[in-house]
């Protein structure tokens, strides 16, 4: 069983026990911070769907208004001229055999984000061991695989981030650093609120998001309230 410390205690006694509103959640995390860091804030979901049926898949992006505060390290598979146009979009990696072997052979993942042209997929499998459990591989359904890197590179360091549900229902995703403001992370929260809600498969039926859940780092959960105005 878990053991909490004292400073986590303390905030879980004062944390409100019943669903308030985003904006209420966000100020009191705000107002209790659970570490010396600048903590992230993290929007968790328990959704209602079959998490065995293979059809019912729950996977996207979002691209956060206020950016998730984070320095996101961007990879791209690519050569030529695409190469070219990944590295002037400000890619902190670029290429195409030396990577795969760096990541095939050494298991090498020191990156947040991994882009690949459509032609460079056909090598780019290779890595999909290493990759794919990391969720790292990349996907056309969240726009990591494109013919134009350049915009997939600014995306991703202007703060897109991609969200899937786990086998348990479960789904988490950033949405900033504590330290930005109140209004900016309720933006973002909302924001992911909004992509996870469109992602709800066709075969799912009634309540889609059950629970919505903020909390930080190393702080405990805060429910909120699942309002209109925040789907």
């Amino acid at each position: 069983m878990a053991k909490f410390g004292k400073k986590y205690r303390a905030i879980l006694k004062d944390a409100p026990k019943q669903p308030v509103s985003i904006e209420e959640a966000i100020k009191f995390i705000k107002a209790h911070p659970a570490a010396k860091f600048d903590e992230t804030l993290d929007v968790a979901f328990c959704l209602g769907t079959n998490c065995v049926r293979s059809d019912s898949p729950v996977r996207g992006t979002v691209k956060l208004p206020a950016g998730s505060g984070k320095n996101v390290k961007v990879l791209v598979f690519a050569g030529g001229e695409h190469a070219d146009q990944a590295k002037a979009a400000g890619a902190d990696y670029v290429g195409m055999d030396d990577l795969i072997e760096k990541i095939t052979k050494d298991g090498w993942c020191d990156f947040d984000v991994a882009i690949a042209t459509i032609e460079a997929m056909k090598n780019v499998r290779k890595c999909a061991r290493v990759l794919g459990p990391r969720g790292l591989m990349p996907n056309p359904k969240t726009g990591t695989v494109t013919d134009d890197p350049a915009t997939a590179v600014k995306e991703a360091k202007a703060g897109k981030v991609d969200f899937r549900m786990d086998k348990t229902g479960n789904c988490c995703v950033i949405a900033g650093k504590l330290s930005f403001d109140a209004d900016k992370l309720a933006q973002n929260v909302k924001a992911v609120v909004s992509a996870v809600n469109a992602a709800k498969p066709a075969t799912v039926k009634g309540q889609f998001i059950k629970t919505l859940t903020l909390c930080s780092t190393m702080g405990p959960g805060v429910p909120c309230i699942l309002s209109m105005d925040a789907e």
